[in-house]
């Protein structure tokens, strides 16, 4: 299971992230965007936790991050009217204990500011919440990072009550992406979808197959039946 920092705006939250996901014994860490993780106040921060820091992968876009996984949970603390299935972390954990047996699995924090854009939070198929009293709802980067590695492993004791199935066969966020690019270009030629007034198919789409953990190969069924239409629609016209 792999954190995800998007755009993080304070190399001290980075190392204290750092520190938390070590002392729950995860140490996959990706940062999206700048890099800033071996500034001086990331490395005083970790506290002895440097070597995740020194693994530490980054990526220039959240979709280079998360193209080998099989799913990714999106941490938000505010209400989105179109978001994905909806979590509270302590569920979450133990839905990413039970995916991560059978690929990669990441979870995905925003920027300390303004936290996930609309775009990243629906490059992941689950939004999650983690509860807080009524007077603030926003914790700090690192606080979310702890709260989350912790519930994480508090959940690995259900791993083996969750079958596993074979690796191979998970569909991936890159594949999905490759099924919401297909779908939206099928709708496009047969006039189904209209860019200028979309009704937010384009969210419906995600939303929808994000509740089917869907397999590699019932991505394929879908994206073979897209094509098999298409050239249907090319030869009749």
């Amino acid at each position: 299971i792999r954190f995800v920092l998007c755009r993080p705006s304070h190399p001290g939250n980075i190392g204290a992230a750092a520190r938390a996901m070590k002392t729950m014994g995860m140490t996959d860490l990706r940062l999206v965007g700048d890099a800033r993780h071996r500034e001086p106040m990331a490395l005083a921060l970790a506290a002895n936790s440097a070597d995740v820091l020194d693994r530490a992968r980054v990526h220039a876009t959240l979709g280079e991050a998360l193209c080998d996984c099989v799913a990714a949970f999106a941490f938000s603390a505010r209400a989105r009217e179109w978001a994905p299935v909806l979590l509270e972390v302590r569920e979450a954990a133990r839905e990413a204990v039970s995916r991560a047996s059978q690929g990669p699995v990441a979870f995905v924090f925003g920027n300390e500011t303004a936290g996930l854009t609309n775009e990243e939070m629906f490059a992941c198929q689950v939004l999650v919440r983690i509860p807080t009293g009524d007077a603030l709802h926003s914790l700090n980067l690192a606080q979310a990072v702890q709260v989350a590695a912790y519930e994480l492993r508090m959940a690995g004791g259900v791993a083996a009550a969750n079958p596993a199935r074979n690796r191979d066969s998970s569909a991936t966020v890159e594949d999905l992406e490759g099924l919401y690019r297909h779908f939206e270009d099928a709708a496009l030629a047969c006039g189904f979808f209209d860019p200028q007034d979309p009704k937010r198919l384009r969210e419906r789409v995600r939303r929808m197959f994000s509740r089917a953990a869907m397999e590699r190969e019932e991505v394929n069924i879908l994206r073979g039946l897209l094509r098999a239409l298409q050239r249907d629609r090319i030869e009749k016209t």
